[in-house]
Formats: C-alpha cells, sequence, structure tokens
C-alpha cells in the first residue's frame, strides 16, 4: 500500500470528480490519503470529506498564502478543531516567499502559532518552505529550542541545508512529483541523502503531477510514480519504498494508525 500524505481533495479540480478520484487511487493501489487545509474556515468542508470517505483524513490550518486571511487564530483553536478522531496533524502552515501572497512577518506569526498547536496536541506540523530557508531553519531551530514537536516539510523543493537541519531536528521529509521532472537533480540527490525513516512520497495534487502526467491535474493515483523514482533514487524496489513510506507515514501520522486500529477492530 501506498499513502499520499499530502493532497487538496476539496480543490475544485479534484472535488467535482471525487469518486473517480478515490476510485483511480484506490485502483492504484493508494490505501490513504490526507486533504490538507489551507483555510482553518474551512474546517467544516475537510470535517466533512473526511468522515464521508474512510480512506481520507485531514488537517486544520493556514497555508502561508492565507496568512493575511487568518492572521490571529490562536493555538488554542487549532488545538480545539485538531480533537476530531480524523484530524491526524496540524497545518498546513509556513513560509512561501516565492508569492508572497501574505506579508513575512504575517506568515512567521501564523507559523509561530501552528508550531504551538503542534506541541501541544503532539500532532504532527505539516510545513511548507519556498525561498524561505535561512528563515525557516532559524524558526524551527528556535521553536524547537522552546518545546519539541514533530513536523515534515512538505513537498520538498528547497536546498539542501533546509533537508540536513530538518533531519537533525527530527522532521521527516516529503517528496512530491518534482522528484521526477527531468530538471530536478539537485532533488533527488537530497532525496537520497535523506534516512529512510525519514521519507515520505505525496502528490500535492491538484498540482504538480509526475511524470508522465506533466502539466495534467494531478491526483492522488500519480503518487505511485513519484514513488518509483524514489525508489531508484533510494536503491530499493518499488515494494521496499511502499513498505517504508507507509511505516513511516504511520509512526509520524500516529492519529490516522491508531483510526485505523480502532476500525479494523
Amino acid at each position: 500500500m501506498l499513502i499520499d500524505s499530502h493532497c487538496h481533495l476539496d480543490f475544485p479540480d479534484l472535488q467535482t470528480r471525487l469518486p473517480d478520484v478515490l476510485a483511480a487511487a484506490a485502483d492504484a493501489g493508494i490505501g490513504r490519503m490526507v486533504s490538507i487545509s489551507t483555510h482553518v474556515s474551512r474546517f467544516e468542508t475537510y470535517r466533512a470529506l473526511s468522515e464521508a470517505h474512510p480512506s481520507v483524513f485531514f488537517t486544520v490550518g493556514t497555508h502561508p498564502h492565507n496568512a493575511a486571511l487568518e492572521p490571529d487564530v490562536p493555538a488554542e483553536r487549532l488545538v480545539e478543531l485538531s480533537a476530531h478522531s480524523r484530524c491526524v496533524a496540524i497545518g498546513e502552515a509556513g513560509l512561501d516567499y516565492y508569492y508572497d501572497k501574505s506579508p513575512r512577518d504575517v506568515q512567521q506569526q501564523v507559523f509561530r502559532a501552528h508550531i504551538a498547536a503542534s506541541r501541544q496536541t503532539g500532532l504532527p506540523l505539516v510545513i511548507h518552505a519556498r525561498d524561505a530557508d535561512e528563515d525557516m531553519i532559524r524558526i524551527v531551530s528556535e521553536e524547537m529550542g522552546r518545546g519539541r514537536f514533530t513536523a515534515v516539510l512538505h513537498c520538498f523543493s528547497s536546498g539542501a541545508k533546509l533537508a540536513e537541519v530538518g533531519v537533525e531536528l527530527g522532521l521527516y521529509v516529503s517528496f512530491s512529483g518534482i522528484l521526477t521532472f527531468k530538471n530536478s537533480e539537485e532533488i533527488r540527490r537530497i532525496a537520497a541523502s535523506v534516512p529512510k525513516d525519514r521519507l515520505l512520497v505525496e502528490t500535492d495534487a491538484p498540482y504538480l503531477a509526475p511524470v508522465p502526467f506533466r502539466g495534467k491535474t494531478n491526483e492522488p493515483a500519480y503518487v505511485a510514480h513519484t514513488a518509483r523514482v524514489l525508489a531508484e533514487v533510494v536503491g530499493v524496489t518499488e515494494a521496499e519504498i511502499a513498505d517504508i513510506t507507509t511505516a513511516n507515514f504511520y509512526r509520524l501520522f500516529s492519529k490516522a494508525a491508531e483510526a485505523d486500529r480502532q476500525a479494523a477492530a
């Protein structure tokens, strides 16, 4: 079984054909998906989607693009909402200095609130980092010094130093379809350097479809293509990378593991 640890099933490109998307994922051996929050205000949408589909978990958080729209959501509110049995993580939150859709100081403020919620709940934080390596390293290091939390650097496209520091701090690193792109040699080198017990795979669907679907709408079924390239980079079989990334997912997203255990009981 493979797990798509990060997708956006509520986005129109997927939501409008959700039954077909989920069926295709099942046919491709994608046993679980995590539909990631981009607005705390859309919590009920994520909740309903997950409750309707046993293969889908969800998160609660504010994407850095939307930090200016939700600048004052306190950690306590995130903690409260995350108590739902199928909410398995905080985020995505972080820093995006490529688009700068929200002021950088607001992005940092919101990011720190999400770190606090992750620390309080014990749930992993899904981190978005783009063109912000120095500030990301600084903030994560500072906050880890205030109290440990678990996290994943999702859709990794940053420099080797961020991956190195992240691993040193206990974070996981997740790779998307970017790993399969022809010009992604550096990302593949970074993936090869990440310890096997810290690797995850994802789609970030509907974005960043892997080769051979690049340029098309991405969907969870396509995570198998990213996993195939990751297996080549790491030097293991496709079956082994499925076992590795699934075990890593359930170790990090332990609430999902508990939910699946209860469902199977």
